[in-house]
């Protein structure tokens, strides 16, 4: 079973515990602080565990060249893509109050620290873990920084291969034992095809020691559902408000009531999945009683007999006798009463049966 680990103050993942859900709202707030404060508070609603952001101190991600180039694409906010990506970058005070109200609210929060200037930040605001997003889990030096400051990690995992996964779990086994990798393709949105959620048995084969989740990018919440099911122990999905709003991410998020709909299915299936014990059940008793095969005589059977096949049948009877299940079991016993043809055959009928085999 997967070490659990405590990726939150008093919430632990892993082993058994309940998928850990992340409302990934990234930048569709639209540079509006209010609209992100009204992300928040509809993420904890829908039940979501932890509201996500993105942060980045851009002249520290970016070189001078790529802020500077053109920018004009229909989900622009600004002439260049830096002009664009500041439009949409909360200060360091507007993430001071960010924190605050989702603690009022009762609400985890973090961000995806884009850089390593943003993961220093983010250390100061004191966030329960660092979210490193896929385009930084094959950068090693961010991420020995990252893990020596002693948080918990989520590493997603688009655009990368086993192998750098590989290399990335021993990487950060030096310097902190407390992370997870996501499953993760990173186009926007996603389809099917490309999902591969077979991964996430590989990584639960590759990397038995750690939680493993899913980080979704495709439409709709069918796909995020059945990664749970197949062991996902932390869920990240994008949200947004509108779909229709500007902005690249808005067409691969979850609006307010599939993501409601999406964590109550996932609660549904966690209690589905219940124990890998097979056994007959409590609530199964009443269709055992009405509908549960017993072992009958075929033909009359006088006492003494030494029963063959040939003679017993499994029927619905009255009363329960041996299961069917132990017909086998009989053959060759004695019989040590008559017995008429279609009567149910109890234990105390046959020799040396009710010591052997219960009922």
């Amino acid at each position: 079973m997967p070490l659990e680990i405590e990726l939150c103050p008093g919430r632990k993942v892993g082993g058994d515990n309940p998928c850990f859900i992340i409302a990934e709202i990234g930048q569709n707030h639209q540079g509006d602080i209010e609209i992100a404060k009204e992300m928040i508070k509809m993420a904890k609603c829908c039940g979501a565990d932890c509201a996500k952001f993105q942060k980045s101190e851009l002249g520290n991600r970016f070189n001078k060249e790529a802020l500077c180039r053109p920018y004009t694409s229909k989900n622009s906010w600004g002439k260049t893509y830096g002009e664009h990506k500041q439009y949409l970058e909360f200060s360091h005070d507007q993430y001071r109050e960010l924190k605050k109200y989702a603690d009022e609210l009762g609400i985890f929060l973090t961000a995806s620290g884009m850089d390593g200037m943003a993961v220093d930040f983010l250390h100061e605001l004191d966030v329960p873990f660092f979210k490193v997003a896929s385009a930084d889990a094959g950068n090693f030096p961010y991420l020995v920084n990252t893990a020596k400051k002693g948080r918990p990690m989520v590493v997603s995992s688009g655009m990368q291969s086993m192998d750098t996964m590989r290399q990335v779990y021993k990487t950060l086994k030096q310097h902190n034992a407390n992370f997870t990798f996501l499953q993760c393709t990173s186009a926007y949105p996603l389809d099917p095809e490309d999902v591969n959620l077979r991964v996430i048995t590989e990584y639960q084969k590759e990397f038995p020691d750690i939680p493993i989740g899913y980080s979704g990018h495709e439409t709709g919440i069918s796909i995020s559902i059945a990664a749970v099911a197949l062991g996902a122990k932390v869920l990240e999905r994008h949200v947004t408000l509108d779909k229709t709003w500007k902005g690249s991410d808005h067409g691969a998020s979850l609006e307010p009531t599939e993501l409601k709909e999406l964590i109550r299915s996932i609660r549904l299936i966690e209690r589905a999945m219940g124990s890998s014990l097979k056994q007959m059940l409590p609530c199964e008793k009443s269709c055992h009683d009405k509908l549960g095969k017993s072992v009958v005589a075929k033909v009359s059977i006088p006492k003494g007999t030494t029963l063959t096949l040939e003679m017993l049948t499994v029927k619905v009877a009255e009363p329960m006798g041996i299961s069917g299940k132990d017909i086998y079991e009989l053959v060759g016993k004695t019989v040590t009463k008559d017995l008429e043809e279609d009567q149910t055959i109890l234990p105390d009928a046959v020799d040396e049966y009710g010591k052997k085999v219960k009922c």
